[in-house]
Order: structure tokens, then sequence, then C-alpha cells
């Protein structure tokens, strides 16, 4: 098979080494930079295992930032663009996703696309009317920033939104690539699959807007939230997953997503969707308050992204609360690696460790790990069981 894949992220850079173990993929990104590494298999993202792969195994794989080149005889083209959320609209911004497809329809007009970019509800169907053309299947991803990779290789399951043989044939390149090959497989139509991310996203989100809401009422009344916790999660109908108290759920899927389900929902009864929305805005302001009670002068903010393996910050939680105190006039510094600007929205990005840690009177760190252990008295984190 030739594939194409649009986008050099997690999703579809991970997508692009999964499938180019047995098949010519070609990938193609707007960032020369993005395309220059994958070349010469330097990775753009980090996730460690795709840092292995790409050291250690033979891959059929190149980037171009040309489409001709790309889309030209393509059996599959594979999109993984970015649809941020756009507040105005209250819908994602599937502009990228349309793109591609029109110039894959104009390059390659009888591949099969699959959609894997997550949109609104209804927007795939809505789209194969409009182009009158019914070869575009969704197909979401379940993916860890920086864990992509391992989670192509080992999938908790495959949900191909069509009922057709190009379905069935992507369903296998799928297994094809993967290491565990007893995972379940499902075939939905394109607009329940747009569904299932949505809600598993969604859900995801309320478990954890639900046990930073424990971990809030915890310290209102002094109580020992890990034990508050421990206790809770011994119920094996609750379990001991997804329980780690946060500053916020955050990343680049759960607060666009949860939003865009909300809007969704605008012709049904609903309460509890908008109610995870509104409980993370209500996280971030009860610890905003808990900080600006402790009259910081200065505020060191220990990593912008939004855990262990990752070098991706959108939307962090850390930075909502970064905002909120900045109103009160608190001074912030920042220290985050990846970050090569010398300030973030207008607090000074600080390179040397030592240093950051010895002019902040306060730490802020969502996760918790060695490097700021030997200033523990000055971190504020309810990172409780140091896991992600």
């Amino acid at each position: 098979m030739k594939i194409a894949v649009a986008g050099l992220g997690y999703v579809g850079l991970s997508n692009a080494i999964l499938l180019a173990q047995h098949n010519e993929v070609i990938a193609i990104d707007i960032d020369e930079s993005r395309v220059k590494a994958v070349n010469d298999r330097q990775l753009p993202i980090e996730d460690a295992l795709m840092s292995e792969f790409f050291a250690t195994r033979t891959l059929d794989l190149r980037a171009t930032t040309d489409p001709a080149e790309a889309y030209a005889g393509a059996d599959f083209v594979i999109v993984a663009t970015p649809t941020n959320y756009d507040p105005k609209t209250n819908l994602f911004d599937t502009r990228s996703v349309e793109a591609v497809i029109a110039e894959t329809r104009k390059r390659a007009p009888e591949a099969c696309i699959i959609i894997k970019s997550t949109t609104p509800v209804g927007f795939t169907s809505n789209l194969k009317a409009e182009l009158g053309y019914d070869q575009i299947i969704f197909s979401p991803e379940f993916l860890r920033e920086g864990k992509a990779l391992e989670d192509n290789l080992h999938p908790s399951r495959i949900i191909v939104g069509a009922h057709t043989d190009n379905g069935r044939a992507f369903a296998d390149l799928l297994v094809q690539g993967a290491v565990k090959k007893d995972m379940p497989v499902l075939f939905t139509k394109s607009i329940e699959a747009e569904a299932i991310k949505l809600f598993s996203n969604t859900y995801l989100a309320m478990r954890v807007a639900y046990f930073n809401e424990l971990d809030s009422y915890a310290i209102a009344h002094n109580l020992d939230a890990r034990e508050v916790i421990d206790g809770v999660s011994l119920d094996p109908r609750i379990g001991s997953h997804y329980n780690n108290p946060s500053f916020g759920y955050g990343g680049y899927c759960l607060p666009k997503d949860t939003k865009q389900l909300l809007s969704n929902y605008e012709q049904v009864p609903q309460n509890l969707i908008a109610a995870i929305v509104q409980s993370n805005r209500t996280r971030k302001d009860f610890i905003a308050d808990q900080i600006i009670a402790k009259n910081p002068k200065v505020v060191g903010v220990y990593r912008l992204v939004m855990k262990a393996g990752s070098d991706n910050f959108r939307d962090s939680s850390v930075q909502g609360i970064m905002k909120r105190i900045k109103a009160k006039g608190i001074t912030c510094i920042v220290y985050e690696p990846v970050l090569e600007d010398e300030h973030f929205f207008h607090s000074r990005v600080e390179r040397d460790l030592e240093a950051f840690k010895a002019e902040a009177d306060l730490i802020l760190a969502n996760r918790l790990t060695d490097e700021i252990n030997d200033v523990a008295a000055k971190v504020y984190t309810r990172d409780l069981f140091e896991v992600d």
C-alpha cells in the first residue's frame, strides 16, 4: 500500500511510523523543519518509543511539503491536522481537514480518506454529502501525549467509522502494524465514531474533575486528600486509575473536546457536560486563590507541560493559574526547557534551574520530579501520587 499522512504531530507521526513498518508511507506537513527532521530520522516531538523506532527500525517512511509527491497514487490518505476549538463559533476549526481532503480529491481521486483529526459529531457525513464522495471515514485515536506510538502498538481498541471493504482494509493495516493483536475492533458509522471520540475524552475529563473537586474539598476542610482518594479508589467499580489531583485537566484534547461536545448538545437537555467544563474553571480559580493567600512576591512556574515525557503545553492547566495570579500583581518566572523564547505571556523564562529555584518564593508544579526535591518546602503541588 501507498499511504499518505497529512500532519506530523503526535497522531500523524505515530500512525506514519506504525504503518511504515509494512507499507510505503509519505508524510506531508507545512512545517519544513518537521519534514527535514523526519527525513533525517530526528524526532520533531517528544516520544521515547518513536525515537527508538527511528534509531533501530527499518521504516519505509519519508516526508515532504509537496502535495503532489504525497498524495498522487495513494491508496489511503490519513488526515491528522489540528482542529482547534474556536470559541467564537463554538466549533472545531476544520479548515485544515477540508483543505487536505480537497487536495487529495484533486491528486488522488480514488483514494480512501481516513480522518484522524477530531471533528464535530456529524462532520464526516455532512462532508461526504457535500462532496458526493463516500470514501471518507472517521477513525478516532485514543493516544497519550509522549506515548502515542506505544498506544498505537498496544491499542485499547480500534474503531473505524465505516461498514465497508475500505474500512475493514484500514482496520487490518492498523492490526498489522500493532504488537497487540487481540484488541477489540469496532465498525460503526462515522457519526457514531465521532461521538465515541468526544464522549470518551469527556468522560476522562469528568474523572479528572471529580478527583480535583474531592481534593478541593479536602484542602478546604483540612482532610488528608490522599487517604480519602485511596479509600474511594479501593472500590473496584471506581478503581485507582486517573485519580491523581492536578491543577485542572489540560493538554491538546480534553479542553477542546469537552467544549465541542457541549456545543453538540445545543438542542439536547443536559447538566453534566456543562458542569465538567465549568468544573475545570472552578478548580483553577480555587488553586489560584490558595496561592494568592500565601502572599508570594515571585512565583516560579516549574514546567508548562502537562506531564512527564511530553513537550506539549497547549492549554496546560498551570497557564490558567499563572493568568489568575498575575492579575493580582504577582510576578511569575517560568522554567521550561522546551521553550525557546525569552518570555512567556510577558513572564521571564529562566533557563538556569538553580537560579530559578533561588529566585522564586513559591514554586508551582503540576507534576513533581526529582529536580525540585531539594526545594520541596517552596513547592506548591497537588500531585499526591506522583503519577500522570
